[in-house]
């Protein structure tokens, strides 16, 4: 992925960054031919669909230092991975159910020489597990679920105080209003809703929610129940 063409779209990135980022776009390319990742591979796609579209989440996580993130259904690495180019500083976690994505991750942060912790579980198996229950300043996730489902997987891993970041298509609104009760019930609140379009025009949206108290011990429930009956 050409240098000229990232320093054009990211001209707040320090340079190691953009040469990370660089990196990344070539070594998912390639390595999307042996393993299905994602269905966008083409350098432009990559860079506006994945890259930019993650580093939309930079200026909503707090400034302190050693902030723990969690990214949950995490993929390729959007937009955990993204985010921790942008931010070395991060304690970052990336929770994901598929071991081959797993595989890529490790191989990925290797090759940049940064590390997070790579967690094989889903994410309401993460919830239930004292280690990551209520152990994160913000958990972000991506194209994962619906937002009242998307909830009960996230919400039981934030810390109190700490937040919630949904990156959502523009149908957000209605979800939002589907998943308040949901939102109540896990001890937590929505805090804003961001629109915005990426360069190419395509519209996003990315929902704030913010926990209050400490959630039941009842929740995450199994996933065949989350499915079958959001809250």
């Amino acid at each position: 992925m050409e240098l000229e063409r990232l320093r054009a779209a990211f001209p707040a990135l320090q340079e190691t960054a953009l040469e990370r980022l660089s990196f990344y776009g070539d070594f998912l390319a390639g390595y999307n031919q042996k393993v299905n990742l994602t269905a966008i591979t083409d350098p432009e796609g990559i860079l506006v669909k994945h890259f930019e579209d993650s580093l939309a989440l930079l200026p909503y996580l707090p400034e302190e230092k050693t902030i723990s993130l969690a990214d949950v259904g995490t993929g390729a690495g959007f937009p955990g991975v993204v985010l921790l180019i942008a931010r070395p500083d991060l304690s970052l976690t990336l929770i994901e159910a598929t071991e081959k994505k797993l595989r890529f991750l490790e191989l990925l942060l290797s090759h940049l020489s940064l590390s997070a912790q790579l967690c094989h579980r889903r994410a309401e198996e993460a919830g239930r597990d004292p280690a990551f229950r209520e152990a994160f300043d913000a958990v972000s996730a991506r194209a994962v679920a619906s937002l009242p489902v998307l909830s009960e997987y996230c919400l039981p891993l934030v810390k109190p105080g700490g937040r919630f970041l949904a990156m959502k298509s523009m149908l957000a609104q209605k979800e939002l209003a589907d998943s308040r009760r949901a939102i109540a019930l896990l001890g937590a609140e929505t805090e804003k809703q961001i629109d915005y379009r990426l360069s190419n025009g395509d519209a996003r949206s990315l929902i704030v929610i913010k926990k209050i108290s400490q959630i039941s011990s009842k929740y995450p429930r199994p996933t065949s129940v989350i499915l079958k009956r959001p809250l």
